[in-house]
């Protein structure tokens, strides 16, 4: 047979292939009926790894078993979606436990913030809440999370990614740690300088502090100046505290124009960090479970099975709900060596239907879901 002969062939096992999973994808809304009527979980992992088995084993050649594992794997996953979309027509799709409010009480609500007066999270607060917010701060993220479990703040401002350092790995830990949940963020440029004690100049600088973010996102002005100590703090408004209560000519600090001005310094030169375009998003969190009226982002946190394919099947949940994905970072799970706990934002509404539909089918699959937020 030629070239076209054999095509002509594959036509005609493809219609049948259609016609076959129509047929099966009906059977599939049927069994979708029954399950409504009779309150059972769509996923049931031990009947499909049984059905992987034996349709594998119907196969000649090791090759073809791994092929039509797959494929079976396929059929039976978008059988599930159809099953949650019936569910979901038949309202049976359940409540998420998130109450949607339509504003923030921005004149008699207390948030928090990590670091000290000049920080970079205070700037991005007051960009958030206004100039009059009431506000206090903390040592640590830790800190900020423990005062929102203990009621003493309503919010808090983290910074979780920069967009040329990335993720802030403690903060995506710490929020599968605490019952604590984003309803909003701020972005905010990052401009930061060198500053030191009035009087000084850039040549009497011989040791510089910072937050070691704001000390690599600085790396080339550094390497111009390769005499200079750099020492990494929790914070630069800590530095830039340090460098005023020490009162050293030698000391500077790398940091917020703003935490110059708080503490007296000297800007001794702007724009060290040498990215043009330097900016970080920061999370704005309560202990509420809590979502602003015309949400648009969701994120997520999940761990799922140890095996393969289990990242790419979780992912089609989202390709068959046309959600919008925008993010995925992954973090390792503590004493359990090799897993990773996945977190994944996308666009959408907790309201919405398909969100809804996505998120069934992901808890239902998943190890471990948590709803990070919707903002």
């Amino acid at each position: 047979m030629d070239l076209k002969e054999l095509r002509v062939e594959i036509d005609k096992v493809d219609r049948q292939i259609v016609e076959l999973y129509e047929k099966r994808m009906d059977i599939a809304s049927q069994v979708a009926d029954y399950k409504i009527a009779n309150g059972k979980k769509v996923f049931d992992k031990e009947r499909e790894d049984q059905k992987l088995k034996a349709v594998g084993e119907l196969t000649h050649s090791e090759f073809n078993k791994v092929g039509v594992e797959e494929l079976f794997s396929q059929l039976m996953s978008m059988s599930r979606k159809l099953q949650y979309q019936k569910l979901q027509a038949h309202g049976a799709s359940g409540r998420l436990p998130f109450i949607r409010i339509d504003s923030i009480d921005y004149k008699n609500c207390r948030v928090c913030y990590q670091g000290a007066e000049g920080a970079y999270s205070e700037i991005a607060m007051k960009e958030f809440f206004g100039e009059e917010v009431n506000s206090f701060h903390v040592e640590s993220f830790r800190d900020a999370m423990a005062v929102l479990e203990d009621g003493s703040a309503d919010y808090a401002v983290l910074p979780i990614e920069n967009s040329t350092a990335g993720i802030v790995s403690e903060i995506y830990d710490l929020l599968t740690e605490y019952e604590h949940y984003i309803i909003g963020e701020q972005i905010i440029e990052i401009r930061h300088c060198l500053m030191g004690l009035p009087g000084a100049k850039l040549s009497d600088i011989n040791t510089v502090y910072s937050h070691p973010q704001s000390l690599m996102q600085s790396a080339k002005f550094l390497s111009e100046h390769s005499d200079i100590r750099q020492i990494s703090m929790k914070n630069n408004a800590f530095a830039a505290r340090k460098v005023a209560e020490d009162g050293d000519i030698t000391q500077g600090a790398i940091g917020s124009t703003l935490a110059a001005r708080i503490y007296g310094l000297e800007v001794l030169q702007e724009g060290v960090n040498q990215a043009e375009s330097n900016s970080t998003r920061f999370i704005i969190v309560t202990n509420q479970k809590v979502f602003l009226k015309g949400a648009g982002k969701i994120s997520i946190c999940m761990e799922i099975p140890h095996e393969a394919g289990s990242l790419y099947h979780m992912m089609s949940h989202f390709i068959y709900n046309n959600l919008n994905m925008t993010k995925i970072e992954s973090r390792p799970i503590e004493d359990r060596n090799w897993e990773y706990r996945f977190f994944i934002d996308f666009d959408g509404n907790l309201e919405d239907s398909a969100v809804k539909n996505a998120l069934r089918g992901l808890r239902e699959e998943a190890k471990m879901l948590k709803i990070l937020g919707n903002y």
